[in-house]
């Protein structure tokens, strides 16, 4: 539910209903739109918050909210958010890219792919310590090796770390060598890692469920908000269809989508969409055409004898290729490339 306060409510009125909503048990939260402040009370009975209403100063109405997801829309927040990742701006106004291999395979191979994304351009290196397979027999990735590799890599060239974070029981260790914990598509819906996403004190890059509908990408990253923490980064990488020509099917559409129904900030990721590295810079740069605050793209320095998904990494050339392609498709469209 929604308490409107009349426009040009003084802070005292807006603080007596706030005071008011706290002693009532609500979880008031307070947004400002144009003129008129408005506090919110998520799952509040309307009889007790009309109640509520009519007992005090400056409150024009009350109205339920429009959207199962209330903390991620746009009705709740007007302006973008910005989630500062060490230093990093994803959301704000220049594209950013975050570049490396699917999964830490090695400490070698890690250093020489972090290396070559910081000299590509790169703001944020990725790489996989876990990794969810679908066959019990692939590679599974270095696991807490990975992960400290990962940290050393950080240090070394300087990139804030991205990397999946699979239980709710991990995020908190994960947490400690990641700059980003992502969750994957498969885990989308897995409502107690959501949770536990919730109360961390890392970004979160939420990434779509293969057959998920934007409505419940936007109610999974209302799990994470409604849990405390709002650093949430949404992540279109394709959804499932019966085309058979790339591994998914990138819905560009969702960015325009994403970005009018949700505040939060929001990327593609063309590698798991496309499947194949020779559409990934086609995909990217549409993505960033239609919205989007940023790329997430594997690239790998020799994609051949990668031990996962090396058929859609990028050469380190084709990544820098990439980068001076989404620097030019983001001026055209009012934006810029994160220096």
């Amino acid at each position: 539910m929604k308490v409107m306060m009349k426009r040009g409510a003084s802070l005292k009125e807006v603080g007596n209903v706030l005071s008011g909503a706290e002693e009532a048990g609500f979880s008031p939260y307070v947004m400002r739109q144009e003129e008129r402040v408005t506090v919110c009370l998520p799952g509040a009975d309307r009889r007790r918050v009309e109640a509520l209403a009519a007992s005090l100063e400056g409150v024009q109405g009350v109205a339920a909210f429009s959207k199962n997801y209330k903390l991620v829309s746009r009705e709740f927040k007007s302006a973008d958010t910005v989630v500062n990742v060490s230093g990093v701006p994803v959301g704000g106004k220049e594209v950013v890219l975050i570049g490396g291999p699917c999964a830490v395979e090695s400490r070698d191979q890690l250093f020489r792919a972090a290396e070559a994304m910081k000299q590509a351009g790169a703001h944020l290196l990725r790489g996989g310590a876990f990794k969810p397979r679908s066959s019990p027999y692939a590679f599974q990735g270095l696991k807490d090796r990975g992960l400290a590799f990962l940290s050393e890599a950080r240090e070394a060239f300087g990139l804030p770390v991205v990397t999946e974070v699979m239980a709710p029981e991990d995020v908190a260790r994960v947490g400690e060598h990641a700059d980003v914990l992502q969750i994957g598509s498969r885990n989308m819906q897995n409502f107690r890692l959501l949770e536990a996403a919730g109360g961390a004190e890392n970004p979160v890059l939420l990434k779509r469920g293969m057959m998920s509908t934007i409505e419940e990408m936007l109610q999974a990253a209302e799990y994470i908000v409604a849990g405390g923490n709002p650093n949430v980064i949404l992540c279109e990488r394709g959804i499932r269809t019966f085309e058979r020509q790339t591994r998914n099917t990138l819905d560009i559409t969702a960015v325009a989508v994403l970005k009018d129904l949700s505040h939060l900030p929001v990327i593609v990721d063309p590698s798991h969409s496309t499947g194949h590295r020779r559409y990934v810079i086609p995909a990217g740069l549409a993505g960033i055409a239609a919205g989007a605050d940023g790329l997430i793209v594997e690239s790998h320095p020799c994609p051949d004898e990668a031990l996962c998904d090396g058929t859609q990494s990028l050469l380190p050339e084709q990544f820098r290729d990439l980068a001076s392609a989404t620097k030019a498709v983001a001026r055209a469209v009012g934006r810029d490339l994160l220096a």
